[in-house]
């Protein structure tokens, strides 16, 4: 009888794991990916839904700082967006691809054909109360901070010919500029926000309070930790996006990425530890609000289980890997100058001929469908900002033609997608005043990168005809 019973047993077992057997051939990459991190153990995660079992959360700003590995967190909410059918606020075209950067964001500033928006990515300076009456009162908000040493560096270099304060230095000297910082930099000046506390500027506050005003930091820092879900950090860039995957219950697929925007190691320079601390001095309140976040992250991802982190971060570049070989016909790819890549929409902005900044290009040898999906990973964003203006303006037509259909006659004229070059002046009516304080027709400078040529928009009013400039 004992026997028969523990036959009975071993048929029972030998079943089930032939069923997940079954189950995991049949179910996909994605059910594979969701396993295993679900396998992963994570001591936090018993009182939460693992990923996967509960909604995504999809309504995010994403506050873009410059040098800061941004542009690829950019690229990836873009992709995150088209997948999941949401809507991306996008800029009028008089901005360009940024918010009026450097002016204070305003909801003026957002393309109406891109609203009412789930996500908002492009380069703004941060204005809570506006972004809290434009966004759902479920947005979380998400930014990203980098050493300032090397962030500084950065900066130093890509706009050392687009900021006077640069500009002004001797022999383009990142020391002589350091030795002293207050004898070409000029605070009022439109550009000088590249110069001097840049981290501090994006997020809405004051770059130029004195070193000496700790208790304004600490209280900076704290509304920071108030307002935003998340605050990553570059040099753990795959960690932080773990925590991102649980803190909005998405997918590891959501957050594969390819690094975008770099530059070459001949365009970077060297910092000695006198040189860094000399930088951290003169960023005082980034470097404060940096050493503070990187430890809250730290302590978050402790939390979360430093052990599951590690593999999550694992899966993550397993992930990475799979689409390289996917995308570059099993080979590492090479990254390429833009003069070197044949399709001009994945050419990166270059910003002066002493920086060179690399991007992608696809084989000629990989499937259509690699082809199309593939070809998200590697856009830059101003050709992937364009593509998103297109398609959302194509939507909201279509939708409006829909729903009043008598009326299609009243259909808005044709949109120019012409975006200004980086170092010219340019005019145009800025949107009208409103409670920020937004004054009628501005002088706007432009910051913004220009790309290689611009995309055709496809529209369908009576009188519209297509406009296409290549610059």
């Amino acid at each position: 009888m004992m026997c028969h019973k523990m036959s009975q047993k071993k048929i029972f077992l030998v079943l089930i794991v032939i069923c997940t057997v079954s189950l995991l051939l049949h179910g996909g990459g994605h059910f594979n990916w969701t396993m295993q991190a679900f396998h992963l153990g994570c001591t936090t995660l018993r009182s939460h839904p693992a990923p996967g079992l509960k909604p995504k959360h999809t309504n995010i700003v994403f506050l873009k700082t410059h040098k800061t590995a941004s542009t690829t967190m950019q690229n990836l909410l873009f992709r995150f967006a088209e997948n999941n059918n949401l809507t991306v606020a996008l800029p009028v075209q008089a901005c360009g691809h940024q918010f009026c950067y450097p002016q204070s964001f305003t909801s003026q500033l957002v393309h109406p054909h891109t609203l009412p928006a789930n996500i908002i990515t492009n380069h703004m300076r941060f204005n809570k109360t506006t972004l809290q009456h434009l966004m759902p009162n479920d947005t979380a908000y998400v930014t990203i901070l980098r050493e300032p040493a090397s962030m500084f560096e950065s900066l130093f270099s890509y706009y050392g010919q687009h900021c006077q304060s640069f500009k002004r230095v001797p022999n383009g000297s990142l020391e002589a500029f350091l030795k002293e910082p207050f004898r070409y930099y000029r605070p009022e000046e439109n550009e000088s926000v590249y110069a001097h506390n840049t981290l501090t500027f994006d997020l809405g506050e004051n770059k130029d309070r004195p070193a000496t005003d700790l208790s304004y930091a600490k209280a900076f820092a704290a509304e920071v930790e108030r307002v935003f879900s998340l605050v990553m950090i570059s040099e753990y860039f795959d960690e932080s996006l773990v925590l991102l995957r649980h803190l909005f219950s998405w997918d590891l697929d959501d957050i594969v990425y390819l690094k975008l925007n770099m530059r070459t190691e001949n365009s970077k320079q060297g910092l000695t530890p006198d040189l860094s601390a000399k930088i951290r001095a003169w960023n005082s309140i980034d470097a404060y609000l940096y050493d503070h976040f990187n430890a809250t992250l730290w302590r978050r991802l402790s939390a979360l289980g430093l052990a599951c982190v590690t593999r999550e971060v694992q899966l993550l570049q397993q992930a990475q890997e799979k689409l390289m070989k996917t995308c570059f016909g099993g080979q590492t790819p090479i990254l390429r100058l833009p003069s070197d890549i044949r399709n001009k929409d994945l050419r990166p902005w270059k910003p002066n001929e002493k920086v060179d900044i690399v991007g992608y290009d696809l084989p000629g040898n990989i499937s259509h469908w690699a082809q199309e999906h593939c070809l998200k990973y590697i856009m830059p964003e101003v050709s992937y900002t364009r593509m998103l203006l297109n398609s959302q303006s194509l939507r909201h037509r279509r939708n409006f033609q829909r729903t009043t259909p008598q009326k299609s006659h009243l259909l808005q004229p044709p949109l120019r997608n012409t975006l200004p070059r980086h170092s010219q002046v340019y005019r145009s009516q800025a949107p009208s005043t409103d409670a920020q304080g937004t004054p009628p027709r501005k002088e706007y400078k432009s910051t913004s990168k220009p790309t290689a040529h611009t995309i055709k928009l496809e529209t369908k009013s009576r009188n519209q005809g297509q406009t296409e400039r290549n610059e």
